[in-house]
């Protein structure tokens, strides 16, 4: 899912590419995309855009007239700028937002359709879509404490829970977590006052960085390529890889539909966490250090060769060819 970074980044493009601008026609390809009934989608066309914002990791277009267009990217939704009424793919397009100069294309890479858009008359219904996050940038060390010791989770929970922060998903929580040195499963409710002040600085830094990685390489063009998925982050999908800081390999944690990528060596003190599915499996056989992991690599038995032929079971008929 698009996260504060590649949100941040669809603002201000869309922005550049549609403030002022007029919109001509809302096309939509999927009767599931439209959530609302009122407005409807005639009252949008030829009122002008006045503004772009963001609403936790929602986008919000503003036409003049007091209406609204919440778009819910949620995992695979993207948008992208086209040509001026660009044909609407058929197995991946949702909708079209058509300007004289180009178009805006929605789409949505899931057979899930979970991509969503809403219509608003009037500013006070955007609340609805307001989750109530806190903005680590707007907000001091103090407000982002008080948040995090009102209950009880673990630091990566909280961090991806969108009514405690804002617009942090799977992926700069991984990011942030190993900047600020961290355990993922460190609970909110021990954390100390040094330790959220220094999440506070290692969460403001780490998104201010990838804000700003992001403008250079998308410049003056738009956001094609929104990926979680980056070559120049540190632990987030980089399971098995050297961490940057220390070299250590990079562990992640599997669960429900979820991971969690951390540095034993900088985040845990070489401990490594529990994998839920694998720590079943194994029970007491499972590591419990990265030292003790490395260890049982170093001593893994070889398979044999894939061209060494099994041996036939005791009274068994070769098979026929």
């Amino acid at each position: 899912m698009p996260e504060l970074p590649d949100i941040t980044i669809y603002v201000e493009r869309l922005a550049a590419y549609t403030v002022g601008r007029p919109l001509r026609a809302l096309r939509l390809a999927s009767p599931f995309l439209l959530r609302s009934v009122d407005p409807p989608v005639r009252e949008l066309v030829d009122r002008t855009i006045t503004s772009v914002s963001r609403l936790g990791k929602r986008l919000v277009l503003g036409f003049d007239g007091d209406l609204f267009a919440v778009i819910h990217l949620m995992i695979a939704g993207r948008l992208r700028w086209k040509k001026p009424a660009v044909v609407i793919p058929k197995k991946i397009g949702l909708a079209a937002f058509d300007f004289d100069h180009g178009s805006v294309l929605f789409t949505e890479a899931s057979p899930k359709k979970r991509a969503s858009l809403y219509l608003i008359r009037g500013r006070a219904g955007l609340a609805d879509h307001d989750r109530g996050g806190l903005d680590l940038f707007a907000a001091s060390t103090a407000e982002l404490a008080a948040v995090l010791r009102s209950e009880r989770h673990t630091i990566k929970r909280a961090l991806t829970d969108p009514t405690l922060i804002d617009g942090v998903g799977n992926a700069y929580s991984d990011e942030i977590l190993h900047q600020a040195r961290m355990s993922p499963f460190k609970t909110t409710v021990t954390l100390t006052d040094d330790e959220i002040a220094g999440l506070h600085a290692a969460a403001r830094g780490c998104l201010t960085a990838w804000i700003d990685r992001l403008r250079v390489e998308v410049g003056d063009g738009f956001p094609d390529e929104v990926t979680a998925f980056r070559p120049e982050m540190a632990v987030h999908g980089k399971y098995g890889q050297p961490c940057p800081t220390c070299g250590a390999p990079v562990q992640r944690v599997v669960y429900a539909a979820n991971e969690a990528n951390y540095c034993a060596r900088c985040q845990t003190d070489g401990k490594l966490l529990a994998d839920r599915s694998l720590s079943r499996l194994l029970k007491d056989d499972w590591p419990r250090t990265l030292e003790a992991l490395e260890e049982r690599r170093a001593a893994r038995v070889v398979a044999p060769p894939a061209d060494t032929a099994p041996a036939s079971r005791p009274g068994k008929k070769p098979a026929r060819r």
